[in-house]
């Protein structure tokens, strides 16, 4: 009788721990020990024992922290370690919608977990969602693809929009601190980037990351980078590999193992910056240029590319690829990109086997059915990343060896126009002075650039939003600098995103804006109007203000972008997109404009209330019903063109 009141008592320590003070647990555990040591193994009352020390233990261990701070494991009903191999914060796709949960990785078992909500100063505490013994977890194949819920995703200008927020109240947070008495609006502007952050992490990731357990319920993870998922996929497989027992928990044991998750965990709270001090390193802001060299150990022949990622707002996102070097062991890519860095401190370099069967191709868009040959990655320092000089570096992985270069070019020095020495070129010189020249109404390299891309670029996935090669878009620069004869031989060869890329450099680096430093201030008055007719009027208006040249230019590329829009569904770049991408471009002052009258507290501080005016502008432009050039200037006779 005694041994069962014993183990009535331990197996309702969750309860007990609540009304009764620890000590009668404490004497508990010591009394079990010494009927352990006095009852035969073969004695039908000592696995319940055991089960019961057990239980009694974990329950000690999990809320005194002093017994065993450095605790990674629990104990198993039949007295082994259950080990947390792996734990981090991924999207579940729920009931149709995203929730934000913790799942942990254990020797024998997964568990996605909730964080529950708690009073003010108690504990924080997980709720088990679900739980699969490794022995009855199976991965989702390709051809299970078809019973796959449709995953929704969120138009991509929502997200940038959100990222704009948030870097605007980074700036605002940076700019309170130093203001007397801003501690408190300080707090606020922290829980409210907290918000986003949070947001932006629930509705940024895509890449499904599908599990079943052995009765087939499926359960899908989001999450926003190939690496991320490889890993987690790698993990469990390697674990499944020293062939775990199938394990079934009690409510109790499930119960036990829930709570000891809160101190096991090797990730504390979600990775948004408002959750980091003060002290740590914001990150990195500006361009970073990376070559890809080559790669060695490769035991077999294979058609072999590597795509880059770098983290941004609390997730990896991919953005850029090399070619596929085909049928080798040594690839030598030797392809340079630039790299937009927002806050980043890390590079991903991932290889991939390129796979060419169509049997074999996905019917979910977001699924990569490549080989992963090995993926790795390296933090930007930027003591090391900053120097003028290009840094080299290896990657290894799984027995490949990735060689690089890196260097990095701040926001505020790559976004300077900069009008070049030599006025026989493009690039760098005055658009009046390149049409004169031609005897054009449209610069040469603007009609080029727009008629290859709407002949074999405009159904490209992230036309003008992927980077294009460096090096080819050099080519290109000095060609058109040039005017090479062979120039139309060379648009017909190259890569159509390094088309792409040429065209926004060019944009990028003329000495003004295409809408010109004089008018930029209207603009940005003009896109805040709340009437709707002032600001129609006003908008036609600054329009009919610029320079022929400019105007032209500028309707041409509004027309053509809008052309990109119409095929959203295949391209994936919308209107915001592109406003996006080209805003800025189109209506950054030059730096002599930029700086008059504004103080820049951080690098962060370029990408804020400005760059929403810019986008919003072109925004405004791309929505409206077409602008005739004729039109415009038809009405120039009514209207005082100064502004």
């Amino acid at each position: 009788m005694e041994v069962l009141l014993i183990l009535r008592l331990c197996c309702n320590c969750t309860y007990a721990l609540l009304y009764k003070p620890i000590d009668r647990v404490t004497r508990s555990t010591l009394v079990l020990h010494d009927l352990l040591k006095h009852t035969p193994k073969d004695h039908p009352d000592f696995p319940l024992l055991q089960d019961a020390l057990r239980i009694s233990q974990n329950f000690l261990s999990s809320i005194n922290e002093e017994i065993d701070p450095r605790r990674t494991a629990v104990t198993t009903p039949k007295g082994e370690a259950r080990q947390l191999v792996k734990d981090g914060f991924l999207v579940e796709v729920s009931e149709s919608s995203r929730k934000l949960r913790h799942v942990f990785l254990f020797t024998d078992l997964l568990l996605c977990a909730k964080m529950k909500k708690t009073a003010v100063g108690r504990n924080q505490q997980y709720e088990c969602k679900w739980y699969i013994p490794l022995a009855d977890l199976t991965f989702q194949t390709l051809d299970d693809s078809d019973s796959c819920p449709s995953i929704q995703v969120l138009p991509e200008h929502e997200i940038e929009e959100m990222k704009i927020k948030i870097s605007v109240l980074k700036s605002d947070i940076q700019k309170e601190k130093k203001a007397p008495k801003g501690q408190s609006r300080v707090e606020r502007l922290r829980k409210k980037m907290n918000e986003q952050e949070s947001w932006l992490l629930l509705h940024s990731p895509t890449i499904p990351f599908r599990i079943l357990n052995k009765h087939g319920k499926s359960y899908l993870f989001l999450l926003s980078s190939d690496y991320e998922r490889s890993e987690w996929r790698e993990s469990i497989q390697k674990l499944q590999k020293k062939d775990p027992q199938p394990c079934v928990l009690s409510s109790v044991e499930l119960q036990v193992l829930t709570s000891s998750c809160f101190k096991l965990r090797t990730v504390h709270n979600i990775p948004v910056t408002s959750n980091k001090d003060d002290e740590e390193t914001p990150g990195l802001y500006g361009f970073l240029h990376v070559i890809v060299h080559s790669a060695k150990g490769f035991k077999e022949s294979a058609n072999l590319y590597c795509t880059l990622e770098v983290d941004s707002y609390g997730y990896f996102v991919s953005k850029a690829k090399t070619r596929v070097f085909r049928d080798t062991i040594e690839p030598q890519w030797n392809e340079e990109f630039e790299i937009e860095l927002e806050g980043s401190q890390y590079l991903r370099i991932l290889c991939y086997e390129k796979c060419y069967d169509k049997s074999m191709l996905n019917k979910d868009d977001n699924e990569i059915v490549d080989k992963i040959m090995g993926k790795g990655q390296v933090q930007l320092d930027p003591q090391t990343v900053q120097s003028k000089n290009w840094h080299m570096d290896v990657i290894e992985m799984n027995g490949i060896k990735v060689e690089f270069s890196m260097k990095f070019t701040s926001r505020d020095l790559s976004l300077k126009r900069t009008p070049s020495k030599k006025q026989s070129g493009v690039f760098g010189v005055k658009i009046n002075v390149v049409t004169k020249r031609e005897r054009s109404k449209v610069p040469y390299i603007v009609r080029q650039c727009i008629e290859e891309v709407e002949k074999r670029g405009i159904d490209e996935v992230g036309i003008y939003r992927i980077s294009g090669v460096a090096t080819d878009i050099q080519s290109l620069k000095t060609a058109f600098d040039t005017n090479t004869k062979d120039i139309l031989v060379m648009l017909s060869d190259m890569d159509i995103n390094a088309i792409a890329g040429t065209l926004k450099l060019y944009f990028r680096e003329l000495p003004e804006p295409l809408l010109t430093d004089r008018l930029h201030p209207a603009f940005m008055e003009g896109i805040a109007l709340s009437d709707p007719a002032a600001k129609e009027n006003c908008m036609m208006h600054l329009l009919r203000s610029l320079p022929d040249p400019n105007l032209m230019t500028f309707l041409i590329l509004l027309e053509h972008l809008k052309r990109v829009a119409e095929k959203e569904p295949i391209n994936k770049m919308s209107l915001h997109n592109l406003a996006t991408v080209f805003g800025p471009t189109l209506l950054r002052p030059s730096e002599s404009e930029s700086t008059k009258g504004h103080h820049i507290t951080s690098a962060s501080d370029i990408w804020s209330h400005d760059v929403m005016a810019q986008v919003q502008v072109l925004l405004y432009y791309l929505q409206h019903p077409p602008i005739s050039f004729a039109e415009l200037k038809r009405n120039t006779l009514y209207f005082s063109t100064d502004v």
